[in-house]
This record gives structure tokens, sequence and C-alpha cells, in this order.
């Protein structure tokens, strides 16, 4: 009878014992604190519950037992609050009063400064926040990146071309000058950091020889603030760019917005020289490009959204678009004979335009499944559609000829599709990792030539030379990789597996390229840090360099009457073998490297005799092959002096077979140096100044020999107002140094042309920060509910 009666008391006893604690969180202004972080703790500090308050700031903690408990109070932007709460005194209604924080840190300024280069074990990272290079644009801070090369425009790593180039690991599809115009307005303070990854891992398509990958700042700042920005450059004639950056974040919302618009006249000197063996002739061309620009638009906008401390939403658009770019290029072609007389010559007027649009949107999900693994999908879709139109008028006096005029017309026009969609997943703990993943994309692209000319005395369509190509390209991937630590290696392994299938149908002539192939891509990384931290590394990765669209379009793109531009619907894809030591000590990062390349693709160009025709077109080429030594290091001489010294010594061989059908090698030993200086003038106001030189020891490209080029270049950077206003002043090749000449000579093949790009002038580019720009005092943050269950 006695545990029946104790039975029946025991719920009116507990009840007795639990207490109820109701409250309410307000600001200074006594404004209402919504979503609030509310932690429970016992006076042995240990868990009890976590909680939020209410849209109107009220909370209530049911069933707390005990004498005394500890309440913390957490929110953004606001100090942290802690009280020990009295349970013997009742059901008290707390008020709860959170202070502003005061402590601000400028967001320029970092109290640890991250290193520059950070070598891990399957990339090198440039840190470009909060460091000189950020004042400049993303195709700049690519010329000052650690192991990449641009030269001629074309980028490279380590020497080897063919890189894929990703923002936030998302494929960027521009090549050539469009690539370029959307770097050159991509800005550097958006920029957090640039990833070379010379062995991309299993998680990457295995295309491209290496992948420069552009991450993107997030915004971390509560608020809203905003960047305004302008830029003028002075070359040979004038450019700029202006624009605004916006970023928003509250709570679980975060957006971020930019807009540029760059304009100006572009301009690039060059002459052709050809000599014909067989005629006895020696044909120059003077060609001096100008066009102009007035609307380059680059757009970007991202939204992230927090559906609870488990699961991430963010959606992603940017677009180039371009509407008119137009010039008209008078190009003059003396032709001399063997005693070095002009007994020949022709003018080409060329009166041209064209348009670009590229559009790309990105949605992506993550979403942690327990403490230890998560789970992403991401899908993307990019069209990028170009538009070129030109107006060819010639006027031909050969010797023994009457004169005469030719007039054409061609209208080329391009439109790409890529849709790609990719889960992965990620199971990690303190030594392990392993990752999976499984991806998909299609790519569509039509190109047509509609070509005209009025060879019978009227201007009419000429269907022969005019062409339809229609390609598509299915691509599936599966791949699966291991990471595992083990204090002092780390080791990484993965396979990717993808399978092509590709079909190009030419429509004048007919021709129909069906092609369909599995490719199986390892990869493998070590390495070994001692106990002084050195760092030793080992990598091995094969990758495909398949050919851009643009390539595969056998449709005959016209220069002039006697020169033309060519792409071939039958080129293979390249396979690239990569084998790299590394040494990383104190800043010091040296790479020895070998790059095995079969069948490697490349733009190369000869002369036709018969018809005095000048010919680039792309084409595989019989083999490469390249083994070298890259160094960077960055010496801290004083607090206030930094010298940068950045060298790589390549020995590069191609072979290739020619006009004659013989095979020959092309073969050069390539250095390229960049060695800077920069000093802090005046800490408080970061005024910074920095003088670097850069130099190309001759190179080839398949048939190519490049010659060598060097350039200087001053940069200095103020903040003003607090550090609300940066300007930057910049002046390039100081001494017009980086023209250069690119030959092909073998055989009845002796031609070549001199290339400047103009690159001598200066940059005046000044950056106003409003809104919100102080990083708030980061504290501890609790586990969520969400969080709890993992």
């Amino acid at each position: 009878m006695y545990k029946v009666f104790l039975l029946l008391l025991f719920p009116i006893m507990l009840s007795a014992q639990t207490k109820i604690i109701k409250g309410s969180v307000t600001d200074t202004g006594s404004s209402k604190i919504s979503s609030a972080d509310i932690t429970v703790y016992n006076l042995k500090n240990e868990l009890i519950k976590t909680l939020k308050t209410d849209q109107n700031g009220y909370f209530s903690v049911e069933g707390i037992s005990g004498d005394s408990i500890k309440i913390a109070v957490k929110k953004t932007d606001y100090a942290p609050f802690e009280k020990i709460v009295d349970l013997q005194k009742g059901n008290e209604f707390l008020k709860i009063i959170l202070n502003k924080e005061t402590q601000e840190i400028e967001a320029v300024v970092m109290t640890k400064q991250k290193p520059v280069v950070t070598r891990k074990v399957d990339r090198l990272e440039f840190n470009v926040e909060n460091s000189n290079v950020s004042s400049l644009n993303a195709w700049e801070i690519l010329k000052k990146t650690p192991n990449v090369t641009i030269n001629n425009d074309v980028i490279a790593i380590k020497g080897g071309t063919g890189i894929l180039v990703t923002i936030n690991d998302k494929k960027v599809m521009l090549t050539g000058d469009e690539l370029k115009n959307f770097l050159e307005n991509t800005q550097g303070d958006e920029i957090k950091s640039v990833e070379v990854i010379t062995n991309p891992p299993a998680k990457y398509e295995a295309s491209g020889s290496a992948v420069l990958n552009i991450v993107m700042k997030k915004n971390k700042i509560e608020g809203y603030r905003g960047i305004v920005s302008s830029k003028y450059v002075q070359t040979q004639y004038a450019k700029g760019v202006t624009g605004v950056s916006q970023y928003y974040k509250k709570d679980k919302l975060s957006l971020m917005g930019s807009y540029y618009r760059g304009f100006g006249t572009y301009y690039r000197e060059g002459t052709d020289y050809v000599n014909y063996q067989e005629s006895q002739t020696r044909w120059v061309s003077t060609m001096n490009r100008k066009d102009k620009n007035n609307a380059q638009n680059t757009l970007n906008f991202n939204a992230e959204y927090e559906i609870d401390s488990l699961t991430n939403l963010s959606l992603n658009y940017s677009g180039f678009f371009s509407p008119k770019s137009f010039g008209t290029y008078v190009v003059p072609t003396l032709i001399y004979n063997s005693q070095n007389m002009a007994e020949s010559d022709y003018t080409t007027i060329n009166d041209h335009q064209s348009r670009t649009i590229n559009n790309s949107l990105s949605f992506q999900i993550d979403r942690k499944l327990n403490k230890k693994s998560s789970l992403s999908w991401i899908s993307y879709f990019t069209g990028n559609n170009v538009d070129k139109y030109q107006n060819v008028l010639t006027h031909l006096n050969f010797a023994g000829e009457t004169p005469k005029d030719d007039n054409f017309f061609t209208q080329n026009k391009a439109d790409v599709k890529l849709y790609s969609t990719q889960a992965d997943y990620q199971w990690k703990d303190k030594k392990l990792e392993v990752e999976s993943g499984v991806k998909y994309s299609f790519v569509k692209t039509m190109s047509g030539l509609d070509f005209s000319d009025n060879e019978n005395g009227i201007l009419q369509l000429r269907p022969e030379k005019s062409s339809l190509f229609d390609y598509k390209e299915h691509n599936f991937a599966v791949y699966s990789s291991l990471a595992y630590n083990l204090g002092k290696w780390n080791f990484k392994g993965g396979l990717r597996a993808e399978m092509t299938d590709l079909e190009g149908v030419v429509s004048e002539p007919y021709e129909r390229n069906k092609n369909n192939y599995w490719n199986l891509f390892p990869t493998f990384y070590a390495q070994y840090t001692t106990e002084s931290k050195h760092e030793f590394g080992f990598s091995y990765g094969k990758r495909i360099s398949r050919p851009s669209y643009s390539w595969l379009n056998p449709a005959k793109s016209y220069y002039n009457l006697f020169s033309y531009y060519q792409g071939d619907p039958k080129l293979k894809a390249t396979i690239i073998h990569n084998l790299n030591l590394t040494y990383s000590w104190k800043g010091w990062n040296l790479d020895l490297y070998y790059r095995k390349e079969i069948y490697p693709s490349m733009e190369i160009s000869f002369q036709e005799p018969s018809t005095n025709n000048l010919i680039y077109y792309f084409t595989n080429i019989e083999k490469g092959q390249a083994f070298g030594a890259s160094l960077y290091k960055s010496f801290q001489i004083k607090p206030w002096w930094t010298l940068i010294l950045s060298e790589n010594l390549e020995h590069n061989e191609n072979y290739f077979k020619g006009m004659d059908d013989l095979l020959y090698k092309n073969k050069v030993w390539n250095w390229v140096s960049n060695v800077s200086t920069a000093v802090t003038l005046d800490k408080s106001n970061d005024w910074k100044m920095e003088v670097g030189h850069k130099y190309y020891s001759p190179g080839i490209q398949g048939t190519f020999t490049i010659s060598s080029a060097w350039s200087a270049y001053f940069v200095m950077n103020r903040k003003f107002f607090n550090k609300k206003l940066e300007a930057s002043f910049i002046v390039n090749d100081i001494f017009r140094t980086m023209g250069q000449k690119i030959s092909t000579k073998y055989a009845n093949q002796d031609n070549y042309f001199l290339d400047y790009g103009d690159t001598q002038g200066f940059t005046l580019s000044l950056k106003f920060n409003f809104g919100n720009q102080a990083v708030k005092n980061a504290k501890t943050i609790k586990k969520t509910d969400e969080q709890d269950r993992l």
C-alpha cells in the first residue's frame, strides 16, 4: 500500500520540483530581437537545453529542475549575455537586454596574416584576399599566380596549355578573347584565392591539362555594404571599367550582386612575312588592328539561404554581354621579288563587328547527413552565343594584271549550350576522408558560316563556301577518392571513369563524325611533413584535353583574300600524363615535373604556294613532352619590405608532321622569370608600392618558335578617409618590350609574324566602400537542434 501511494504521488512531486522560466530579449532601444540563441546550463556547465527567441523576442524554458541554472544569450552583432538564475525565487520573468558589439575590426585588416601561398596535398593556393594584388582584375591576378604564365594571351601552367578555368569549381564556357574580356571585368576585390591544380583530384572533370579555380569571396558581414569602383586604362587608346558590388546578410539569408561595365578601344600591332621559295617572292602585310567596344557588361548574383544548420541552398547567376565590338582594319601588303623590289601589292579593308552573350545559372544544395558525412548536388546551365560579321574589300594591283577589286561578306554564328548535373558524397573524420560522386553533362553547339562574294560581278551567297556545323556531346562520369592522414604522412588517391559520346555533322561538304569511348583517369598524391615543417610531395595524374568547340568547326573563316582560319571536326582528344615532385619549407615552394602529351591539339600555320594562301588551323601534332622545375618564394626582408621570386625552367619538345609528311622535332629550353618587390610606405593607410620584372625566354608551340620578351611594371596602392576609399596606380610594360616574333621554318615553310599586344600603359582605379564594413568578434557558435541530432 505504501508503494502504491508513492507511485500516485510521484507526478505531483515531480511537478513541484520542475520550473518554467520565461523572458524576453531586446536591445538597448527596446527593439525585440528574434532568433536569438538561448543556451541553458547547470552549475556544472553541462548543457541542458537550447532554443531560440520567437518573432516577438520571447522565450520559455520548461522542465528545469535544481536550485540554480545559467542562461547564455547570443546574437550576431550583439555582445554575448550570461546570467545565473536562482530557481528558488519562483517563476521570475527575465528581461534580457543585449548591447551592440562595439569592438570592430576593419575588413581589410587581419590579426594574423595568412601566407600568400599555401601548399596542400593536391593543389597550390594563392591567397588574393587582403593582398596587394586584390586591386587588380582577375586576368592580371592570374599573371601573378605561382606556376601560371600568360604569353600572347595564352594561359599555361608549368608550360602546359589547354587549361580549364573554373569559378567556384564551375566551368567557364568562354575561350580566347571572350575569356580574357570576362576576366578583365572580374574585380580582384571579389576574389578570395586562386587554386592552381596541376593534377586535379578525381572530383574534377578530367578535361584540361590542369585546372585554375578562382574562388570568390563569401559575404560574412551582417547587414548591408557595398563597393563602388571605377578604373581608367590608358594604352595606345583609352579604356575604362565602372561598376558596383552590393552585399546583404541577415540571419539565414545572404545576397551578393555586382554589375560592371567596360568600354574603350583595343589595339594590336602585327606584321606578317611569308617567303615563297617556289616563286622567289616575299609577302609583307602590316596589320594594325583597332577595335571599339562601348559596352562590356559583367553581372553576378548569388543568393544563399540556410534552411537549417544542416541544409544550405545557393543560387548563382553570372553573365557577360558584349553587344557590339567593331572596327575597320586597313591592311596593305607588298610583294617583293628576288631582287627585293616591290613588284605587286594589294590592300585589304576589313569592316567587321561582333556580339557575345554568355549566361550561366547554377543551383546547389548541401546537406549534412551526420557528424561525418554530407551530400551536395549542383546543376548548372551555360549558354554562349557569338555572332561575327565582316565585309572584306580587296584592291588588287598585281604585276602584269589589270588592277581590280574583290569583295566578300561572311557571317559566323555560334551557339553553345551546356547542361550539367553532379551529386557528391563526402565522409570525413580526423584521419580518413572518402569522396564519391556521379556527373552527367550535355553539350550542343550550332555553328554556321554564310559566305557571299562578287565573283560573278553580283554579290551573292556561295553555298559551296558556306557551312553549318552541328555538334553534340554527352559525358557521363563516376568517381571515388580516398584521403588518409597518418600523422606526418598525407595520402590521397582516386579513380574517375568518363564515357564520352559525340557526334559532329558538317553540312558542306557533308561529313559525319561519330565516336564513343570510355577512359579511366587515376590520380595519386603523397605528402610528408617533418618535425621542422619540411614538406615533401609526390603526385601523378592522367588527364584528357578535349578540343574547344570552335576548333571542331571546319568552315573557313577568312581574315582576307589570302588568309583564313579553319578547324577540324576530326580532332582527337589529347591524353596527358602529369608527374610532380614538390618541396615546401618556410615559404619556399619547389616543383619538379614531367609532362607527356599524346596527340596534343593546337593552332599552327602553313603556307600554300599554289594559291599563296597563309592558313591557320587547329590540328593534332604527334606528341609533346616537357620536364622542368618551378620555384616560388616570398622573402620578408623587413616588416615593411617583401621580395617575391617566381622562376620556371623547362625543356619542351614538340613532334609534328610537316606539309611534306616528314616528322619534325621542335625543342627548346624555356625560362620564365618574375621578380617583384613591395614596400609599405604607411601602414596606417595601407600605402604600398611594388616594382616588378617579367622575362620570357624563347619558347615553342608545335611548328612555331616564339622569341623572348620582357616587361617591367609598377604598382602603388593607398587608402584614404578611414580606409573607405582605395586608390591604385599601375604602369605596365614600362619600356614597351613585350613585342614578340612567332616564326615557322622547315622544308618549304618560311613565315613569321611580329606581334605587339598594346601592353604599355597606365591604370588608375578608385574604389569606395560604403555601408557596414566592420567584422564583428567571432564567438563560439552553439549547436542547434538539428546538429544535436547528429
